[in-house]
């Protein structure tokens, strides 16, 4: 398809565009096999966080909203669900499941959930077209480099501004990845970037209250793929979408002013990387805990303290806390719903300290007004440590003081909680993860089968198997 030549101010190299020459040349054969391994591990996880997110009440609201609007009916699954839904739809909804349950993953250096806007376009869109595993798993690393390195760029200026930063990077994220799998040039990739970042959108109004936190995934991976299949229709965007004085950079994360100039930065250099592999993807997190990660390293600490001394929750006097700002801003949030209370750190400590692990079911009701864990809120502070705050975001570092009613002080320093790149989940435990969040919505038999179908995803010559097998 030819684009309509734009303003050559607009067309100058950057970000951008360096951003879309790497998807469009991205070839299976460039990308390390450690990258390759970690994209399948993060599709494992992301597809069981979505399972387990479909029944949730934020899901079906969606769901509903889209019967009662008389749209969305069509032939591409949901994980998790039984009816089926055209691929716009299926990819916002399966992308608000995926986030309803915070247990996704996510990239540090630029606090963002990637899998949630990747893989429910990425898949939707190779079940409509009959993709390959392989090309499905290049479409996923090329859209999480494009969601991380842009969220890193802009964050935490972005956070501190009051954007959440999956629901407004996450449409790179998803576009990248459908522009993959519709074989799009570097013109046709930096079309659908400069489309997608008009829907770019989400507020971090949710620490109020509320679940709007759930579908910003779902709005993002809609909004890229939305803007990809624009670009296949012959709808022109803006270039350098990321770096102009209008764009995205400027808008969300400011630097019009003079303060920062993003046409010069090396976009693909932003964030950090494993040792061992370039790729984005393969620097990912995946949860243990079931909860906000900025709280992770505190809660590796707490329960460490609490294993190692033999000490109860109701031997704590006071845990001191000192992290990184952005972390330390969570312990003003409180917990009267599920949403809030897992991003509370008072609420979330106390639940480590009374129950010796932060699961699904450790932010229900009963947990909420649980006599014990309130207690323990009152007894938990939380600040910034400056060594903490100035190793961020390279760093998620949490210091722990925890002193007994007895007198006795006990502490620990954690720079990396469990499940990031230099303490990941084994094969095994992500395995248990996702036969855990699958099992109870679509049964053991297709559970297993399906973990299996992944595990080998790079040999599918087609997905939509794959797909069907994830049904609910």
């Amino acid at each position: 398809m030819d684009l309509p030549v734009q303003h050559e101010v607009l067309l100058q190299p950057g970000p951008t565009r360096q951003l879309a020459d790497f998807v469009a040349n991205l070839r299976t054969g460039e990308i390390d096999a450690f990258a390759r391994r970690a994209a399948t591990r993060h599709l494992i996880d992301t597809l069981g966080a979505i399972i387990a997110g479909a029944p949730q009440d934020s899901t079906q609201a969606v769901a509903k909203a889209y019967a009662r609007a008389g749209v969305g009916s069509g032939p591409i699954v949901v994980p998790g669900m039984a009816t089926r839904f055209d691929a716009l739809h299926a990819t916002y909804i399966a992308g608000a499941a995926g986030h309803g349950l915070e247990v996704d993953d996510g990239y540090r250096p630029g606090s963002v959930h990637p899998g949630g806007v990747v893989v429910p376009a990425a898949l939707s869109l190779a079940a409509r077209t009959g993709a390959s595993g392989e090309d499905l798993i290049r479409a996923i690393v090329a859209g999480y480099e494009a969601v991380c390195r842009i969220a890193a760029a802009c964050h935490p200026r972005a956070r501190w501004r009051g954007f959440h930063n999956t629901g407004i990077a996450g449409v790179f994220g998803s576009a990248a990845a459908a522009a993959v799998l519709l074989g799009f040039d570097a013109d046709q990739v930096e079309n659908t970037f400069g489309l997608a970042g008009s829907g770019a959108a989400g507020l971090f109004s949710f620490a109020a209250g509320g679940d709007v936190k759930r579908i910003h995934p779902g709005h993002a991976a809609r909004e890229g793929l939305l803007a990809a299949l624009l670009t296949e229709g012959g709808l022109a965007g803006p270039r350098g979408v990321l770096e102009f004085k209008e764009g995205f950079f400027n808008a969300f994360a400011g630097g019009d002013s003079g303060e920062k100039d993003y046409r010069a930065i090396d976009l693909l250099g932003t964030g950090n990387n494993n040792p061992k592999s370039p790729f984005a993807v393969a620097n990912c997190y995946m949860k243990p805990h079931a909860c906000c990660r900025h709280i992770h390293s505190a809660i590796d600490a707490v329960l460490d303290i609490a294993e190692a001394e033999a000490i109860s929750a109701e031997d704590v006097e006071t845990v001191r806390i000192g992290t990184y700002a952005v972390a330390a801003s969570h312990a003003k949030i409180g917990w009267s719903e599920m949403t809030t209370a897992q991003m509370s750190f008072p609420f979330v400590i106390g639940i480590a300290l009374t129950r010796g692990h932060v699961g699904l079911h450790d932010f229900d009701d009963a947990a909420r007004h649980d006599a014990t864990v309130l207690g323990l809120t009152r007894r938990i502070q939380v600040s910034t440590d400056a060594e903490c705050d100035a190793d961020y975001p390279r760093l998620g570092a949490a210091r722990v003081e925890l002193e007994t009613k007895g007198g006795k002080r006990f502490s620990r320093y954690v720079p990396e909680p469990y499940g990031g790149a230099d303490k990941p989940l084994s094969d095994a435990a992500l395995d248990t993860k996702f036969l855990g969040l699958a099992i109870p919505q679509i049964g053991e038999a297709k559970s297993r089968v399906a973990l299996g179908m992944l595990w080998g995803v790079e040999t599918l010559p087609d997905v939509t198997d794959l797909a069907e097998a994830l049904a609910g």
